[in-house]
């Protein structure tokens, strides 16, 4: 009878050790899976797009760049007549 009880005994903590090391097995797996569900929903929201460039305005263009004629005459950097000739290449443009 010793043997035997001894034999029931091993068995009960085999199964015992088996059985928390399974659940410890799934545990870790379903973990492992709850974090890669996680990371899947993260990824697939949608991502802000960077807004499009706004196109310049073209008057604001032709604006600025007839201050810089009117500085550069000024600056003395140009005679009358080439500010004419820019100029109206800003404008007819």
């Amino acid at each position: 009878m010793p043997g035997l009880l001894r034999g029931i005994a091993r068995t009960a903590v085999v199964a015992g050790t088996a059985t928390a090391v399974s659940n410890r097995v799934s545990r870790r797996q379903a973990g492992r899976w709850a974090r890669q569900e996680e990371e899947r929903y993260y990824d697939d929201e949608p991502v802000e797009a960077e807004p499009e460039p706004v196109a310049p305005d073209p008057v604001s263009t032709k604006l600025g760049q007839l201050r810089q004629l009117g500085e550069l005459k000024t600056q003395g950097l140009l005679t009358d007549a080439e500010f004419e000739v820019e100029k109206s290449k800003i404008l007819n443009s």
